[in-house]
């Protein structure tokens, strides 16, 4: 299976900025040796999913609400990402659980309402400095990954160790190792053999610099990108530094 390279746009780009990167991304998209895909914000999900139709980048959403309709307001659904273009949709990341204070329950409850809409769920999990340095880390994804993935699982899951998001530090390639491994073993016991074909991607100050030699640890099924997914250049470097399979 090609590793998937996804860029989380985050709350970056005003309409004109989100074209041109869209445009920049699908320009050097061609020939490569991975999925890619893209998740800007909800507001420009629609204009970017129209200049990427026809290309091989995808479009997903950044987050959608746990349910299908209704007096929601403000909160965007699965199904109403995927009218507008989006085949995938980022959910749990380490943003939204920290600011919004979203619970694993409500994350699995997003995740199911995005795979009954036909999107794919990137679902992320992933431990804090604290957590770390206290020893926690395996603890705590295993926790996370129990709670916030329903059964049965048809998705991605993203491990971002949130105290390297933003902040310059990147995970030794050890330590992600030992993650990937770990995460790879709760997902088999969860699912069983299905849990051998879920992809698991890294997700921490990934760039250009790095990317080949993160893309490289075992069980790493591609990378979830953040600042660098920013610039078409770095973006599509990441992305030929991937594996074909």
């Amino acid at each position: 299976m090609p590793q998937l390279i996804a860029g989380n746009w985050k709350m970056h780009g005003l309409k004109a900025e989100a074209a041109a990167l869209a445009q920049g991304v699908a320009a050097g998209a061609q020939g490569l040796g991975c999925e890619l895909l893209v998740c800007p914000p909800a507001l420009h999900v629609a204009a970017v999913a129209e200049i990427l139709a026809g290309t091989p980048v995808a479009v997903g959403g950044q987050d959608c609400h746990q349910a299908e309709q209704g007096a929601h307001t403000g909160d965007v659904s699965a199904k109403m990402l995927r009218d507008v273009g989006a085949s995938w949709v980022i959910l749990g990341h380490s943003e939204r659980r920290q600011n919004h204070g979203e619970t694993d329950e409500l994350i699995r409850e997003k995740t199911q309402a995005a795979m009954a809409a036909g999107v794919t769920p990137i679902v992320c999990v992933g431990e804090t400095a604290e957590q770390r340095a206290g020893g926690q880390e395996t603890e705590v994804v295993g926790w996370q990954l129990a709670g916030s993935l329903p059964k049965p699982f048809d998705g991605v899951v993203a491990y971002e160790p949130v105290w390297a998001i933003g902040t310059g530090k990147t995970a030794t390639e050890a330590d992600v190792a030992q993650m990937h491994a770990f995460i790879r073993e709760e997902l088999v016991r969860q699912f069983g053999d299905a849990g051998m074909g879920i992809r698991i991607l890294y997700g921490g100050s990934v760039k250009a610099s790095n990317a080949a030699a993160l893309l490289a640890v075992p069980h790493v099924g591609g990378a979830l990108v953040g600042g660098a997914s920013l610039k078409a250049d770095e973006f599509l470097a990441i992305a030929r530094a991937a594996k074909p399979d």
